[in-house]
């Protein structure tokens, strides 16, 4: 399981991914940094079969409408310290994972729920 994180979320989420031996990216690793389009991050995501954690709705819309990225992790946290961020992380993840094994295409990870769209 691969993932690329979008600019609006922080370093250390790629970080902490990373130590759980996950790969992951963030946009801040691409050329085009912070200013990656969604388009590029869709297009990198679809090449290098990644999940897409954002807290953007215009992945969930752009999905809706043309069917790609194949895979979204969107956060509905709203305004978070990263420590939060990190420790629903923590808390979920296995559980976030178990639903995108079992081909689940959109997750929705609040402050304290997960819900699976189909």
């Amino acid at each position: 399981m691969k993932f690329i994180i979008d600019a609006q979320l922080p370093l250390s989420l790629k970080k902490w991914l990373n130590e759980q031996n996950i790969d992951a990216i963030h946009t801040d690793d691409l050329p085009q940094k912070h200013k990656t389009s969604d388009k590029e991050i869709i297009r990198i995501a679809g090449i290098e079969d990644r999940i897409i954690i954002t807290k953007d709705s215009d992945f969930y819309q752009y999905y809706l409408i043309k069917g790609v990225p194949k895979r979204i992790l969107f956060l509905t946290t709203g305004n978070i310290v990263n420590k939060e961020l990190i420790r629903l992380f923590e808390l979920n993840f296995s559980i976030i994972e178990q639903h995108f094994y079992s081909e689940s295409k959109i997750i929705e990870l609040s402050n304290d729920s997960i819900t699976v769209h189909s």
